[in-house]
């Protein structure tokens, strides 16, 4: 997918990554739609689960700069007796509206399909988060309502359910 500068390239995540991750979810501004920023054990904790093989993490590469410029993954999710892949993406700041945050959703989609062992993708942005429920809509996601759940642990919310059956990207 294109971002602005070229190509959005993803890599899987990597022991070097720790820094970013520390600006992607340390950061207040960064998860004031997710409950708050994580401390140093969480992130740390987070860092080794996204660098094991086959954990679906990949670092965002800003095609302009070559620099770390977010975060993309999936994961298998059970929600309303469907086995699926959630899917998540987070863009630093300072990277923002060039169009990496849609680019690099819709390549990791394109990576959830190709697995091959779900039919769809969800994804639960905040209500509130409108460049999130944008994405999902510019992506051809369907939204299904919304619903409380906790996340993070301990903290209930309200989030959007998307759900893009695979085969029916835009």
């Amino acid at each position: 997918m294109s971002a602005e500068g070229g190509e959005v390239r993803l890599v899987h995540w990597g022991a070097g990554d720790l820094p970013l991750l520390s600006g992607l979810v340390g950061d207040p501004a960064m998860m004031e739609h997710l409950g708050g920023p994580e401390g140093e054990e969480k992130i740390r904790d987070r860092q080794r689960r996204y660098e094991a093989p086959g954990s679906g993490a990949f670092k965002v590469v800003d095609p302009a700069s070559g620099e770390g410029a977010g975060w993309v993954g999936f994961w298998p999710r059970e929600w309303g007796g469907e086995e699926a892949f959630e899917v998540g993406w987070a863009i630093l700041p300072a990277f923002q509206g060039r169009g990496l945050a849609g680019a690099a959703a819709a390549a990791i989609v394109g990576l959830a399909e190709a697995d091959g062992r779900h039919d769809a993708a969800l994804a639960f942005p905040a209500p509130d988060n409108g460049a999130s429920n944008a994405i999902c809509r510019r992506l051809g996601f369907e939204v299904l309502g919304e619903a409380d759940m906790e996340y993070p642990p301990g903290r209930m919310g309200r989030w959007n359910v998307w759900r893009l059956a695979f085969g029916r990207r835009r």
